[in-house]
């Protein structure tokens, strides 16, 4: 679980966050704009296992984009960034995204938690492996009434381009267990499969999401057992992953059969400190994670000042895809939120730089020269 050669970075953040797993640190979230909970908390850093298995494929874009080239020699590829927001049903913040990534020319990846789309009345369809029927880490809905609103605004982010993919369902961390850290295959594979029917019954109201079109996910709190994890998930037609942890921005490579996307670990200019890029962990870092803004505006600007810092290193060096994780959130005052928002408004206007989907980069790889892509992936992690 931790990661070799860095263990100075590893023991100490392992040792922080197994106290904070065991104190179960979420946030409630008003029942009827769910997605603000749950936060996502490695017990360890996990780096990516040598490439292995087939290379899984997506298809290409129906009407692709300037960018969605092959390199040229001696080209440099695009500064892709990946925002991504795990749970994916708030509107307010739904409603804050996208005006400004249409402004930008961004698409983002909205990572959905099944039970969002199940009404409160209805829990006890889902039942969690090794958990009891109607119980979810996370809730449910909300109304009926709720879920209509919802799956109305998430037709309105596909129709703009933007990524659903899946957070799971029930969201059982460390200390809920069975957690996802400890499923079988056969445990994935249900969860998964009540993650799709309820994509299927919500296809029944309106929904528009092609279960096809989802291709990826987060696990929830970036637990799992991956020998276990990943035949499930290909299984279920997934193509990627976003779970692991990097120590530093690298390239995506082919894990089991699956794309990882990385998060990167990476240091904090303001605090001195490595830390997983990931809203909540940024959140302890500067805090613990206690319910208090701090000084106005300080930590958006600190949390701002990490993701410069982390896309100059990328754009000056190996040009690996940016994974910028998070919440639509409101903790610490909305500090977090207002950071991503404000580096989503500055920087995907810049030259030579993408702000796109999983499945978009991965289209993109797919018309490179894998011996391109490979000297990419052999270039150093770019270290902020």
């Amino acid at each position: 679980m931790k990661r070799r050669g860095f263990v100075t970075t590893s023991v100490a953040l392992a040792l922080t966050l197994a106290v904070l797993a065991v104190l179960g640190a979420r946030e409630e979230a008003p029942r009827s704009d769910p997605g603000e909970l749950a936060a996502p908390l490695p017990i360890a850093p996990r780096s990516p296992s040598p490439s292995s298995g087939p290379t899984p494929t997506v298809p290409a874009p129906a009407s692709p984009p300037k960018w969605m080239r092959k390199v040229q020699p001696g080209e440099k590829p695009p500064q892709f960034v990946l925002f991504s927001f795990d749970g994916a049903a708030s509107k307010a913040h739904w409603d804050r995204i996208m005006p400004l990534s249409q402004r930008v020319n961004a698409h983002v990846t909205g990572l959905l938690s099944g039970v969002y789309l199940i009404p409160d009345a209805g829990g006890s369809s889902y039942t969690g492996p090794g958990h009891r029927a109607g119980y979810s880490s996370i809730g449910f809905g909300g109304s009926y009434e709720d879920v209509t609103a919802r799956i109305k605004y998430l037709n309105d982010a596909i129709d703009a381009g933007h990524e659903i993919g899946t957070h799971y369902n029930g969201h059982y961390c460390q200390g809920d267990e069975p957690s996802v850290g400890r499923w079988t295959t056969d445990e994935w594979s249900r969860e998964l499969d009540q993650f799709f029917a309820v994509v299927d019954k919500a296809r029944d109201q309106g929904f528009k999401l092609d279960p096809a079109a989802v291709r990826g996910g987060r696990t929830p709190c970036l637990e799992g057992d991956w020998g276990q994890a990943f035949p499930a998930m290909r299984g279920h037609g997934l193509v990627y992953d976003t779970s692991h942890v990097s120590l530093g921005v690298a390239w995506p490579s082919v894990q089991n059969g699956m794309w990882e996307f990385p998060m990167p670990e990476v240091r904090v200019p303001a605090l001195g400190k490595q830390v997983v890029m990931m809203d909540f962990n940024l959140w302890y870092a500067l805090n613990g994670a206690k319910d208090d803004p701090g000084p106005p505006g300080e930590f958006t600007q600190v949390v701002l000042d990490t993701y410069r810092s982390v896309y100059q290193a990328a754009f000056n060096g190996n040009r690996a895809p940016m994974v910028v994780g998070n919440h639509f959130n409101e903790w610490a005052g909305g500090a977090f939120s207002a950071a991503v928002e404000k580096f989503m408004e500055e920087v995907c206007v810049r030259e030579e730089t993408v702000c796109a989907t999983y499945t978009e980069v991965i289209q993109w790889m797919q018309l490179q020269d894998p011996v391109v892509l490979e000297q990419l992936r052999r270039m150093p992690p770019a270290r902020n």
